[in-house]
């Protein structure tokens, strides 16, 4: 029997075992207790391979029958079954689990979209003076594919098929390719959007546009941690990632630009520009020379959008207060003037003190005397509506002055321009083509899709929609959308949001379960009986997720486990975003601990022979050690996580 098999069977021996040993005797077991047993049992069971939503649901319906049989034996068996389908019901009308399958789905249409193998070539070359530069690649390739799909089994195999031979060949560790494809695939579960923050947001009642926001720095933060971390030993062991030879990084250039190289100019604008304007190019055509000078001016046109649009934002004129009250009066004028009921003179003219004695014939004298004040209020409140009326503009007009970050900004985007363009060779326009064909494309549908959902454009069902169509449109583009495309994405979606959704359903009769037997009362009472602080309860509950991302997969121990820890956040203060970002981060360790690291067998699967397994996990070891370090790092500064949100919803 192989070494994981033992490992897998002593963890389960372990629970049933400590299970027996804590609880009570039989005689003693409360409700609470049976709660307990309840929960290890359903681990036990998971572990044993059952599936886990049938799992829940029938562990959840078996107790808590017997939860209402205690109460009244009569009608425990309707109570029984009103709980399964008010829990059903509850999963179905949460408007939050709709983006789930509109994500998946356009996952899965990137996914077949086939562009994973052109956004890795264009990377590798983007990135060939790194050191290490085909782990790297490997990292940040797996890392923007994953964001776009979500799907970490598919980006593993992809890359397992695609970046594990090519590494293998540059001379690369098994346990350094390994560990690049394994970590970088198992992004996607954490930089959003990710369905994984939708089901803790779901489960825990935090709003998923602030778990979205939040998690971007952190999901940023370990992908630059595996990339220093490759960098740095591609330079102390330079024998486990070999740098990339002369001969890989050429890249072959079309005629037109060996051409301009050779005759005119070697860097791409002051090439093209001499032959448009000189006689040396008779041999390129003009078309040819102004769409790749377009190209060429993509960076520029881009910095130069971004910062006027920064620019309009932060000089756009203040509304005036002054000019507005002062509309606002003259219409009241106007309007109290034409009125004959109600004067706004004759009424200031009348005292409002009974004690003061009106002498004879002053009404007629106040009479007299309102009648030119009123006529010179209908003349004056028209000049001064009108006035008011064309001041208004002028003021509105007039922009407020850029502050001086701004244009040290701009000064710095010059330059930085200026150096872009004064190495911009022909062979690196050909890398920013191949880049412009696989990378942007990717990277504005991800930017665009978050950005609606931080910025408050969209709800996260509504950017996921759109995501969709951007997958049908990538697809289109790429010329892979056809009809078994098509039924293969909605097939593998349906069957997705239907593990997703039954996952739910079994969840939520499970806790209604465990609530009505007292475990959470009981587990409660231990822990606020510990009186820890909240930095122990953090470290506490990190270490139980961490330990928990051994046996269990991320959906379970968040289905599962955070209804129990999620009631304890509000006795130590714990704000329950900062709370799901620490899980997000520390449930990176499910998809990479064995022994049921599913990243590791999806690679396996794809590896030739001679990789094995404990190759696999042993590559893993550093990476999981770098998630620690990511979880302290955003403990001990929250900001990492929660400055986003707080900046974007105060």
């Amino acid at each position: 029997m192989k070494k994981e098999v033992w490992f897998g069977l002593t963890i389960m021996a372990l629970v049933v075992v400590s299970a027996f040993v804590l609880l009570p005797a039989p005689s003693e077991m409360t409700n609470g207790h049976l709660g307990l047993l309840m929960l290890a049992l359903v681990v036990v069971a998971i572990m044993l391979g059952f599936p886990t939503a049938f799992t829940l649901m029938g562990m959840g319906m078996i107790f808590a029958w017997i939860a209402y049989r205690s109460q009244n034996p009569d009608i425990a068996v309707n109570q029984t079954l009103d709980l399964m389908v008010q829990r059903a019901y509850s999963v179905m009308s949460n408007d939050v689990l709709i983006s789930i399958p509109l994500f998946v789905f356009m996952g899965y249409l990137i996914e077949r979209a086939n562009l994973i193998e052109k956004l890795f070539k264009s990377m590798h070359l983007a990135m060939a003076r790194l050191p290490g530069s085909l782990a790297v690649a490997t990292i940040v390739t797996c890392a923007i594919f994953a964001t776009a799909t979500g799907i970490v089994g598919a980006v593993v195999t992809l890359m397992g098929l695609l970046a594990l031979p090519a590494m293998l060949r540059a001379g690369y560790s098994v346990q350094l390719s390994a560990g690049a494809i394994t970590a970088g695939g198992c992004l996607g579960i954490l930089i959003p959007p990710s369905v994984m923050l939708i089901v803790y947001g779901a489960t825990a009642g935090v709003s998923v546009v602030k778990l979205y926001a939040g998690a971007f720095f952190p999901g940023v933060m370990l992908a630059t941690l595996y990339v220093l971390y490759v960098v740095m030993l591609a330079k102390v062991k330079p024998s486990m990632a070999p740098p990339m030879s002369a001969e890989d990084r050429i890249v072959p250039l079309p005629a037109f630009a060996q051409a301009v190289s050779t005759d005119v100019s070697s860097t791409v604008l002051p090439g093209l520009i001499g032959a448009i304007k000189g006689k040396r190019n008779a041999a390129v055509p003009m078309r040819e020379l102004l769409n790749h000078l377009g190209i060429a001016l993509l960076p520029a046109l881009a910095v130069a959008l971004i910062m006027g649009t920064i620019y309009l934002k932060i000089t756009a004129p203040l509304p005036s207060e002054v000019v507005e009250g002062v509309v606002a009066m003259g219409g009241e004028l106007a309007d109290s003037a034409d009125t004959e009921e109600a004067s706004s003179v004759s009424g200031l003219a009348e005292p409002e003190s009974d004690d003061l004695q009106t002498p004879p014939g002053s009404s007629e004298v106040a009479k007299a005397d309102a009648a030119p004040a009123a006529d010179a209020v209908k003349e004056q409140a028209p000049v001064a509506a009108s006035a008011a009326t064309e001041a208004a503009p002028v003021a509105a007009a007039e922009r407020v002055p850029a502050p001086l970050a701004f244009w040290i900004g701009l000064a710095s985007c010059v330059v930085a321009l200026a150096i872009f363009y004064a190495y911009f060779s022909f062979t690196r326009l050909e890398i920013f083509k191949m880049l412009l064909g696989s990378f942007f494309p990717l990277a504005l549908m991800i930017l665009a899709v978050l950005g609606t959902i931080v910025f408050g454009l969209a709800t996260p069902t509504e950017a996921a929609a759109m995501g969709s169509l951007g997958g049908l449109l990538l697809a289109a583009a790429y010329r892979r959308l056809n009809y078994v495309v098509l039924r293969e994405s909605v097939y593998l979606t349906a069957k997705t949001s239907a593990m997703v959704c039954w996952l739910f359903v079994g969840s939520s009769i499970f806790s209604a379960a465990f609530a009505l037997l007292g475990g959470q009362e009981i587990i409660n009472d231990w822990v606020l009986g510990m009186d820890l602080t909240p930095v122990q309860f953090m470290i506490l509950a990190q270490v139980v997720i961490f330990l928990l991302g051994w046996p269990l997969e991320w959906t379970e121990i968040i289905v599962i486990f955070m209804p129990i820890f999620v009631p304890l956040l509000p006795h130590f203060g714990i704000d329950p975003l900062f709370f799901g970002l620490l899980v997000a981060l520390n449930l990176q360790t499910a998809f990479l601990s064995p022994p049921v690291a599913m990243a590791a067998f999806y690679l396996k699967g794809v590896s030739p022979p001679h990789v094995t397994l404990n190759q696999i996990f042993a590559g893993m070891l550093p990476f999981m050690a770098i998630q620690v370090f990511a979880i302290v790092l955003l403990y001990m500064f929250p900001a990492i996580g929660m400055w986003l949100p707080e900046v974007l919803y105060k």
